[in-house]
């Protein structure tokens, strides 16, 4: 069981429109944004902190880039009034952004992390967490992933690459759990 202490804070991580356009990719955990919005429902019932980030592409011609339909949250996780939002423009939500000042003035909390993708926004900032010293989780069942493309056309499936990519995080830059084994 992963204890959620009265200080833990949750990082959404681009929960945004622009994930569900086809263009990705065949993707996995089709409950993801469920069991995102029920994690999320808990810290908010909690009174926990929650912050918000999204990716604004510097690509016009990208399906996250600012003043998109796509661009925005997704229904599910959209935020309330008073939630920090945190727009990034790279992989990492701590480059470029006032996280790590937040997180730092908040006495550096447990963080939670769930979102879009996994091997990508979720698995940089989760690394870059625990690298920075703070006591990181990654929600396994609350992330998704896409399929990936390799250099001589194979294919690897989207749960693959979910799960590999957790592998390498799990236990070396946070602890990999599932919404089931959370303790509020």
């Amino acid at each position: 069981m992963a204890k959620v202490t009265p200080d833990s804070v949750l990082v959404i991580i681009d929960a945004q429109k622009g994930f569900s356009e086809p263009g990705w990719g065949e993707r996995n955990n089709p409950d993801a944004e469920k069991n995102m919005k029920k994690i999320l429902d808990e810290f908010r019932k909690h009174g926990l902190t929650v912050i918000h980030v999204r990716h604004d592409s510097r690509n016009p011609n990208s399906v996250l880039h600012h003043g998109k339909e796509t661009f925005e949250f997704k229904d599910e996780v959209k935020p309330l009034e008073g939630e920090r939002i945190i727009t990034k423009h790279v992989n990492s939500a701590f480059i470029g952004t006032d996280l790590e000042k937040i997180l730092r003035e908040m006495g550096e909390p447990p963080v939670y992390y769930m979102g879009l993708v996994t091997d990508h926004c979720v698995s940089t900032t989760a690394r870059m967490s625990g690298n920075l010293g703070f006591k990181s989780f990654i929600i396994e069942d609350a992330c998704a992933a896409h399929e990936k493309k390799w250099l001589d056309g194979r294919k690897f499936p989207a749960q693959l690459v979910h799960e590999i990519n957790l592998a390498s995080i799990n236990g070396e830059f946070a602890e990999v759990v599932k919404s089931g084994e959370m303790e509020f």
